[in-house]
């Protein structure tokens, strides 16, 4: 049991780290979504004009490598939409436009193992060493966007173009393809568009197992899709771009602000090792990661793309994964964003699927998602 004067502290720390962050979210910041809430306003899923988008991020494979169908995607969207002690998690980012499936008869890719298989970080799947096979070609639609149709679910979408030249021609072939195929039914659901996803700081990193884009090459991407959606129902909806504070306070990436409509801040406090992880502290980092992205944004909206606090896992630095610890960080923080309108994509529904992740961020743990329970409590 806490004590009243620790809790009130608590509290009184989170209100102060946030109140910051919030105060700039006035006049044209206050709703992010209201940008395309026009466009979509006959969709449910989308959310009205005076509140922000709440949803989960989703990988594209399960951890065995094998890749989600029309059926799993619906089955964990539904879910997403009937949590306990919370209500409207209707909304989805993606990682990738593409459908892909690993085959099961090649060897296996040692960097798709871990926890990362739950993204679907496309650099990894070296067709000439590790195949893999598409349903059709590489340019299929991912089967995510017929459960969001059928789940009226609102998408964030994500276009993976790290690693391959490739990469942006088949992600691009994919979204027109799926604007042919889907239509409005498709296209009323699209909130946004992120050109990439932590690329500039993979780029940073200079780790040819994990590589990343340049901030020129990455601007070309981003006209690339806006010229691809232009004529098209999607032309107009937000793009952006997804990565870490310290990458775009890098003076050389922040060109990249004016060629977007909004920022993604992916912000893990757990990861901090150097900065004192603990999860007392993860709040005062959390914030101030996201209000270093706020003041490079300037008055671009920010959306808070990826963030959450492990269920199980080694310690790494202060941060100790556990349900208690993920509880306090989604009140903290999960809490704190929503009840401020600020639209968050959370990390991650369920992690440990055909597998096990290592460290888990996952709300459920492994088995069937309408049998095994929340591994927290949800309410604010």
């Amino acid at each position: 049991m806490v004590c009243s004067k620790k809790a009130t502290q608590t509290a009184a720390a989170v209100a102060t780290a946030a109140s910051s962050v919030f105060s700039g979210y006035s006049g044209a910041n206050a709703t992010p979504v209201a940008d395309v809430v026009s466009k979509a306003a006959s969709t449910a899923s989308v959310s009205a004009a005076n509140s922000g988008i709440k949803g989960f991020n989703y990988g594209a494979f399960f951890m065995d490598y094998s890749a989600k169908q029309q059926a799993d995607f619906e089955y964990e969207f539904n879910r997403a939409q009937n949590l306990a002690n919370t209500t409207g998690w209707n909304s989805a980012r993606l990682y990738t436009m593409g459908e892909y499936l690993m085959d099961p008869s090649a060897p296996v890719n040692p960097l798709l193992l871990g926890a990362q298989i739950s993204r679907l970080y496309i650099w990894v799947v070296d067709p000439a060493t590790y195949p893999a096979v598409q349903y059709g070609t590489a340019s299929d639609p991912i089967s995510a966007i017929p459960a969001a149709i059928a789940s009226k679910t609102s998408l964030l979408l994500g276009m993976w173009v790290s690693g391959s030249t490739s990469a942006i021609t088949n992600e691009i072939a994919a979204l027109k393809a799926a604007i042919t195929q889907y239509g409005t039914d498709f296209t009323n659901l699209v909130t946004g568009i992120s050109v990439g996803s932590e690329d500039l700081y993979r780029a940073a990193q200079g780790d040819a197992t994990s590589p990343g884009v340049d901030v020129d090459t990455l601007i070309s991407y981003i006209t690339e899709v806006r010229n691809a959606i232009a004529g098209t129902s999607l032309e107009g909806v937000p793009v952006g771009h997804v990565d870490t504070y310290d990458s775009f306070e890098n003076a050389t990436n922040t060109k990249i602000i004016n060629e977007i409509d909004w920022i993604g801040f992916d912000g893990y406090p757990y990861w901090e090792k150097a900065n004192g992880n603990s999860i007392e502290a993860a709040s005062d980092l959390f914030y101030k990661g996201l209000n270093k992205t706020k003041a490079i944004a300037g008055d671009k909206p920010v959306y808070v793309t990826e963030t959450g606090w492990p269920v199980s896992g080694d310690q790494f630095g202060e941060a100790v994964a556990s349900d208690a610890n993920a509880r306090k960080y989604w009140k903290d923080i999960a809490c704190t964003l929503t009840e401020n309108n600020v639209n968050v994509w959370w990390y991650i529904l369920q992690e440990s699927q055909n597998g096990h992740a290592s460290p888990d961020f996952g709300l459920f743990g492994a088995g069937d998602l309408g049998v095994v329970p929340q591994s927290y409590d949800l309410s604010c």
